[in-house]
């Protein structure tokens, strides 16, 4: 699984034009799942996104995480994060899991996050959406294989 991480001050995420999720302070998360991915990879995603410091202290160290400042999260699927662009101009997506994996984990994972306490919105799975957002700092990451 691969995750790419924004800080954000607010994100939401729009299908045919409807707000289908949203989100304040906090993340949006772009989330890849590969072929062989399983649950463990989830529990290992979760616990690092959940508990990544990237937000400042009064001091303005990356010392507090999600949970510390009781942010929010907008997770979207993301199957071009395993696009390969190695050979040619059209990159190839061989690398990305399969819809019914990729959807039962994509799931898993935006149920676990919540379950860490964080309030969790999502975009639709492989939908066509519109997703806009205010970068904070900007602070972007990526988490993952």
């Amino acid at each position: 699984m691969r995750a790419l991480i924004q800080r954000v001050k607010h994100a939401s995420v729009s299908v045919e034009g409807k707000v289908v999720g949203k989100c304040g302070e906090g993340f949006l998360v772009l989330l890849g799942v590969g072929n062989g991915d399983s649950s463990q990879d989830v529990d290992y995603l979760v616990k690092k996104i959940v508990d990544m410091r990237i937000f400042a202290d009064k001091d303005g160290k990356f010392n507090l995480s999600l949970k510390d400042v009781g942010g929010e999260c907008l997770v979207v699927s993301q199957f071009t994060l395993y696009a390969d662009t190695r050979k040619g101009n059209r990159p190839s997506f061989t690398d990305a899991a399969e819809p019914e994996l990729a959807k039962m984990l994509y799931e898993e994972f935006c149920e676990k996050v919540a379950e860490m306490g964080v309030k969790v919105e999502r975009g639709v799975f492989a939908a066509y959406m519109q997703v806009e957002l205010v970068n904070d700092g900007p602070v972007t990451v990526v988490v993952g294989k």
